[in-house]
């Protein structure tokens, strides 16, 4: 019934340590990711938790708005992914007169939360589409 998005973009952390963090939680129930990012040692893990949990309360607001029952359980993680953002360029100064690129990427992240029937009827529908 309700598929809720949350974004957060040019999040300093580089697009390869955060795919790792989302790899753990993609296609799990929300509760559950919540309890893997609370303890995930990686420093990529607090914003993608702030993150789930502000897709979850997008979820309480849109079932709200619709007059439609939301139990917090049936959430699923759909989808989750990471792109890349702007990358931030600095210099050191190096020996010899020498100038070091240093390269600061940050994140855009992306979490979609669906109801398992929500998940259903988008097989349906991708399934009829490769029909005709």
């Amino acid at each position: 019934m309700v598929e809720s998005i949350a974004r957060v973009r040019h999040i300093r952390v580089t697009p390869q340590k955060a795919r790792r963090v989302v790899d753990l939680i993609r296609g799990k129930q929300a509760a559950e990711a919540l309890a893997i990012l609370k303890f995930a040692p990686q420093s990529a893990s607090e914003p993608i938790y702030k993150l789930v949990a502000s897709a979850m309360a997008n979820a309480r607001v849109k079932a709200d708005a619709s007059n439609s029952y939301l139990d917090e359980q049936d959430l699923i993680i759909s989808k989750a992914y990471v792109d890349e953002g702007a990358t931030l360029k600095r210099f050191r100064p190096r020996a010899q007169g020498r100038a070091f690129k240093i390269l600061k990427r940050t994140s855009h992240i992306t979490v979609v939360l669906a109801t398992p029937d929500e998940l259903v009827s988008a097989a349906a529908s991708v399934k009829k589409a490769g029909k005709k």
